[in-house]
């Protein structure tokens, strides 16, 4: 058995880890990595420009108006009107809302879920790990946007369902993300001097494992919030979003098809919205990867 004493030394200096060092980690990866600070930067305004919607959008985002049907941008509209007369900047706006919300709620209910699974089949190992990763790898077996599309086809569409819908998708990516860690840092001596001073096994999960390992979940978060918005606005696209007239930008895009050869701005500009979205959260996970990365560190 390994001196306790020792052991117990180990795991407090590997855990010694501050919000100072945290945040000088982050500063350093992300000056490393200039672009991470791009996207960064590009999710906040959006995040901004979703929360203060209410006071930003120049009219109200359901109001229709016949005689400015199909409107080519101007200074009055300045991304046009919809088929409806509706203002399309302030319904993009609008919509920054719904997308933003399915997409963080759907990847937080996964990753605190997929987390917790992974660590179990990881801690535990044996029997209960085989069962479950292979329920795990069958979610797997599904696309996203298929799995999405069964469940919302069953519950119908709403804000609830599709959050349920898209969570479902993502738990089986986290749990295999927090379960890879999780072998690694068990066998390690400070957990086993957590067994020689007899804690039990949910206080060295989540005391002392789960601090370790949530660098690696909040970057697969990162990266999947984007997948998130990417299958809402998909989902909605084929008639299986939130229901009209509420905005969204996969619900505008269909609607802008329709009128595809005259008014091209109406899929345009919620098409761009979702490129700038995704890709500023895949240069942000970049940057956090990077902060994480031990390989990446020693260059920093």
């Amino acid at each position: 058995m390994p001196d306790v004493t020792s052991a117990a030394l180990s795991r407090t200096n590997y855990l010694k880890i501050t919000l100072a060092s945290v945040f000088n980690g982050l500063f350093k990866a992300f000056n490393t990595n200039k672009t991470s600070w791009i996207g960064l930067g590009v999710f906040v305004v959006v995040c901004l420009l979703a929360i203060f919607a209410p006071l930003i959008a120049p009219y109200d985002p359901l109001d229709q108006s016949i005689l400015y049907r199909l409107k080519a941008p101007s200074a009055a509209h300045w991304f046009g009107t919809d088929y409806y007369g509706r203002d399309t900047l302030s319904r993009i706006l609008w919509g920054a809302r719904i997308s933003l919300t399915i997409g963080l709620l759907s990847i937080s209910a996964a990753l605190v879920i997929g987390t917790l699974i992974g660590l179990i089949a990881g801690y535990f190992g044996g029997r209960t790990d085989i069962i479950i990763m292979q329920i795990m790898d069958v979610l797997l077996a599904f696309p996203s946007l298929i799995l999405g599309l069964i469940v919302v086809a069953m519950l119908g569409p709403s804000v609830g369902n599709l959050v349920v819908a898209i969570a479902l998708t993502a738990i089986p990516p986290f749990a295999r993300i927090a379960r890879a860690p999780t072998i690694a840092v068990k066998n390690r001596e400070f957990i086993e001097a957590g067994h020689a001073l007899g804690y039990s096994h949910w206080r060295l999960m989540f005391g002392h494992i789960l601090p370790n390992i949530a660098p690696e979940v909040l970057v697969m978060g990162s990266l999947w919030l984007a997948t998130a918005i990417r299958v809402e606005a998909s989902l909605a696209f084929i008639g299986l979003g939130v229901n009209p007239p509420t905005p969204t930008w996969g619900g505008m895009i269909r609607e802008g098809f329709e009128n595809i050869l005259d008014s091209f701005w109406l899929a345009l500009f919620p098409s761009l919205a979702i490129l700038i979205v995704v890709f500023s959260l895949n240069l942000l996970g970049d940057g956090l990867r990077d902060a994480i990365d031990p390989r990446l560190k020693g260059e920093q």
